[in-house]
């Protein structure tokens, strides 16, 4: 007879991911090209400070090629670093990602700034940053609300740019920004509601709803542009833009200050938002119904909860969320409406949804990460940076397919999320 063993305990197999140290690996080696092939002579100048500031801090100059190949020795080590991990069977964590991303941002600045006429305003780079990914953020955080509750919101889009072209009407009409912003979130709600009939009550596939939205706004806004906004300019299309109101002693705080809070209201708005839709994410009953019905929306109908009104609900404050961040473009950084403004925004905000793994705070530091890429073009352009500006305008969208190819490692979404629930 031949005996049979069976082991007691089961075994689990560790599924390793190689994708994030590959990345890495593939970023550090282009990024060694350009010291390598072009380099770059002269000092680099970051300035840090913008005035006004309790303590002025002096320039930093550095040796812009040296620096460089310093980045790329770091990057390396955390590439290094990233493959162990990975042979271990461990996730890189976050804090290591994080020291990659700074190296290299850091060794692109000061080689492309080398023998550069003016110094680097890193105050302005990165406080316009900020400004920039703020209707990201608005986005981003839409986007977490809409499918942590099982509603794939892929009319971010559509949100901000009927954000922005209602914010541009009643702002002109009135005369008040603040009246415009109301309507701004007021268009959120009703693209949004108009997804979350078709969505949840007669369970048409979501991503095409979002897609079909998308288009629907931008030729209604677009039409309604050449018909009553250019032949009305003055009256339906001139806004009085939102202030910048800087926070006594808070701005005069050296490097943050200026940054965090020497902003626009609709800004320190966002602060606000990113908090209140984590905590109510994560430590209230609407937070828990939510994550309820995009998991498992059958068990959270068993003990009570009503799946489609749950859902309704959180869809409608999402476009009210997207809306804010739509009014950003009219109220804040130019104050009228043109067609097709967003540019895209609400694809890279549905991106950053992603790369941050359906956390608001860990989409919101994505977001900003999308909104520095933005600004970095603009800010090398004044200062004669080499790096040809058609590279510098696709710079943005390529960081969004890097960041969402690469970096998020194994990202698991809603176990319900773009799945309609028929109750039976």
């Amino acid at each position: 007879m031949t005996a049979v063993t069976l082991d007691a305990e089961p075994r689990t197999v560790a599924v390793v991911s190689w994708k994030t140290p590959v990345i890495f690996t593939v970023i550090t080696v282009l990024f060694a090209l350009l010291p390598l092939f072009v380099p770059r002579a002269g000092d680099s100048t970051f300035r840090l400070t913008a005035g006004g500031e309790l303590l002025a801090l002096p320039n930093v100059v550095v040796p812009g090629t040296a620096t460089a190949w310093v980045a790329v020795f770091v990057a390396a080590v955390v590439a290094g670093a990233a493959w162990a991990l990975a042979a271990n069977r461990r996730s890189v964590p976050l804090w290591l990602t994080a020291v990659f991303a700074v190296a290299l941002i850091i060794g692109f600045l000061a080689w492309a700034a080398a023998g550069s006429k003016g110094t680097l305003p890193m105050i302005g780079l990165l406080s316009g940053a900020l400004a920039l990914a703020t209707p990201l953020i608005f986005g981003a955080l839409g986007g977490v609300i809409g499918e942590r509750a099982g509603v794939v919101n892929i009319a971010i889009e559509a949100q901000l740019l009927a954000g922005a072209f209602t914010a541009a009407i009643v702002g002109s009409a009135t005369g008040t920004p603040w009246a415009g912003l109301i309507a701004a979130m007021v268009a959120g709600v009703l693209v949004a509601l108009i997804l979350g009939v078709f969505a949840i009550t007669y369970h048409v596939d979501q991503v095409i709803v979002g897609v079909v939205l998308n288009v629907l706004v931008i030729g209604v806004t677009t039409f309604l542009f050449r018909q009553v906004l250019a032949p009305n300019q003055a009256t339906l299309n001139t806004v009085t833009p939102f202030p910048v109101l800087p926070i006594p002693l808070l701005s005069e705080i050296p490097i943050l200050g200026p940054i965090l809070f020497k902003q626009t209201i609709v800004v320190y708005l966002m602060y606000a938002v990113v908090f209140v839709v984590w905590y109510g994410m994560y430590r209230t009953r609407w937070g828990l119904r939510m994550r309820a019905v995009g998991e498992h929306p059958q068990a959270a109908d068993t003990v009570g909860i009503n799946v489609a009104r749950t859902r309704y609900m959180n869809v409608l404050i999402a476009g009210a969320i997207a809306g804010m961040g739509g009014a950003f473009y009219t109220l804040v950084s130019v104050p009228r409406f043109n067609p097709e403004m967003t540019a895209g925004a609400g694809f890279i905000a549905l991106a950053a949804v992603i790369f941050g793994k359906w956390d608001p705070i860990k989409a919101t530091l994505a977001a900003l990460l999308f909104g520095f890429a933005t600004n970095l073009q603009g800010v090398l352009s004044v200062i004669g940076s080499p790096v040809p500006s058609q590279f510098m305008l696709m710079l943005p969208y390529v960081v969004t397919i890097f960041a969402v190819a690469g970096l998020v490692g194994r990202s698991r979404p809603p176990a319900a999320d773009g799945e309609p629930y028929i109750k039976s």
